[in-house]
């Protein structure tokens, strides 16, 4: 009796009302103080960021701040509907299926309520508690699985940010030992050498790349990249070649371009778009949840997801590579000068390389659920819990998650980053951010003078039809437009002169839009959506 009297008197004591102010004052101190110093370290990188002009990471920051204001907003709103839920009431027979753990006693869900979880979840939610078990049922959620699924919620979006930049550092670095290939082809001034003619299977990029003609070719070949993305994925000649080929298609006038620090600002800019966690992630992670049924081990299966579609990604851009050196050995026999391959959308899947970005994606935060789900199970319920699984089953994910990692930082994402300058598109990453800023300027009011002269004249429907393709996209993309319209254009010169000679063609303009079709066919004249 007097044990029972001990548990009435304990949810009044644990109430706010009941508790001492200077444990109050002491719990808020500390939360406030900690919120404060996260959110002026995230202030200082922010400043640091702006200071060394590295806008894109700046970008990203500000991605992960939007992050964390949705972390916030979330759990707001699972602490605000607790009494909902709690209210919530469902018969014990629905809560007997789809369990992540089989049920050890031969009990109902409302016998383990009333009996020995009555005491200890009922008395923390109080009324809300009794509601359900008044009407012989149980809530919809327990505030202790509302508070664990809170949590979780909160580690896996934390993890999915914190391995992004790992994985985006590490490739980042693996990028810049690169550097000393750029630093000795502008020294060597290469592209400019002597025309003599060479045989096509003479160059080292044909014969790393090239497996032969036909059938079995081209089995060999996808082997062979899929092989090649665990060694070596990109070597001297690979990179020599397509910054060659990437300068002659979209920048001929400048042989000295800066391949690589346009690669790696791109990657940069990229980098905001895979911290983030889309709408759609979140889907997953709810289907996920749902199939986590005893007996099912569906976190050992999806685990493979991820590896799978790692070297799905590595293998084909490897392959775009043997591609474009099959299509030089297929149109020529003997080249005069440098090897110049073709860069084109074709070689990509769907002709869209940003969708090895929205892949990249999908794994990371595939792997980031796999790695937080872990260890939220093991703090949280421990090593020998059955959620956690049997041993043989925890291994293989947690091999799994660390190959990923390491495949994806040191060879799938330095591979994105070169290969996929490789459509037939160029990146406004291609000029600095003042040309990037003039630019835009520029283009927005050419954009107003054209719209005010097209209300004035009234124009004609054929123009009018022909000048809504350029006018009504964004002002980046007609800014390109004009680029592509234009290719004596020095736009790969990193400095004022692009924004002075377009200012100097304005003149022509009127013209260049009116035949586009003659002098800027209409598949050019757009900039890749990344």
């Amino acid at each position: 009796m007097g044990g029972a009297a001990g548990w009435e008197t304990v949810p009044k004591a644990d109430a706010l009302e009941f508790t001492p102010t200077w444990i109050v004052a002491g719990v808020c101190s500390l939360i406030v103080f900690i919120s404060l110093a996260a959110e002026r370290c995230l202030h200082y990188i922010g400043k640091t960021l702006k200071k060394k002009n590295q806008k894109a990471l700046f970008e990203a920051l500000l991605k992960v701040k939007e992050e964390l204001m949705l972390l916030g907003f979330i759990s707001l709103l699972l602490t605000v509907s607790q009494g909902v839920i709690q209210k919530t009431c469902i018969p014990p027979s629905w809560t007997n299926h789809m369990l992540p753990c089989k049920r050890t006693e031969a009990r109902t869900v409302t016998a383990e309520a009333l009996a020995l979880g009555g005491r200890r979840l009922l008395s923390e939610s109080g009324p809300q508690s009794e509601h359900c078990q008044n009407k012989g049922k149980v809530p919809l959620l327990s505030p202790e699985a509302l508070h664990q699924l809170h949590i979780f919620i909160f580690v896996l979006a934390i993890t999915h940010v914190v391995l992004s930049a790992v994985t985006m550092i590490l490739g980042v670095e693996q990028i810049r030992h690169w550097k000393h290939w750029e630093d000795e082809i502008q020294k060597n001034n290469a592209g400019t050498g002597s025309k003599k003619l060479t045989h096509v299977q003479k160059f080292e990029f044909i014969r790393e790349r090239f497996n032969g003609v036909g059938k079995d070719s081209m089995m060999l070949s996808w082997m062979h990249s899929f092989a090649k993305q665990f060694y070596a994925s990109v070597s001297k000649a690979d990179y020599t070649t397509m910054r060659l080929g990437f300068i002659m298609t979209h920048c001929r006038g400048s042989p000295k371009f800066d391949f690589h620090r346009y690669m790696v600002r791109a990657l940069e800019a990229d980098f905001k778009k895979v911290v983030g966690i889309r709408w759609y992630l979140w889907i997953f992670v709810v289907i996920f949840m749902l199939l986590n049924v005893n007996g099912w081990h569906t976190y050992f299966w999806i685990s493979f997801i991820p590896l799978i579609m790692l070297l799905a990604v590595g293998t084909k851009l490897e392959h775009v590579i043997a591609q474009m050196a099959h299509e030089v050995v297929e149109k020529h026999s003997a080249i005069e000068g440098d090897l110049v391959v073709n860069p084109s959308d074709e070689h990509f899947w769907c002709a869209r390389p940003q969708v090895i970005l929205y892949l990249i994606h999908f794994i990371l935060f595939q792997n980031a659920f796999e790695i937080a789900l872990f260890f939220w199970m093991l703090t949280t319920y421990g090593f020998n819990s059955c959620i956690m699984d049997h041993v043989p089953f925890i291994v293989p994910r947690l091999v799994i998650g660390v190959i990923i990692q390491l495949l994806c930082s040191y060879s799938t994402l330095p591979l994105y980053a070169i290969v996929t300058q490789m459509g037939t598109f160029f990146k406004k990453e291609v000029f600095d951010e003042h040309v990037q800023q003039g630019l835009l300027g520029w283009a927005q009011k050419a954009k107003r003078r054209k719209e005010f002269r097209d209300g004035a004249d009234g124009g004609t429907a054929g123009s009018a039809t022909q000048s809504s393709h350029y006018y009504s996209t964004d002002d980046t993309r007609y800014c390109i437009v004009v680029l592509h319209c234009f290719p004596t254009t020095q736009h790969c010169n990193h400095g004022g002169a692009p924004v002075q000679q377009l200012k100097l063609r304005r003149q022509h303009k009127r013209n260049a839009t009116t035949n586009s079709a003659r002098t800027c066919p209409q598949r050019n004249c757009r900039l890749d959506p990344l």
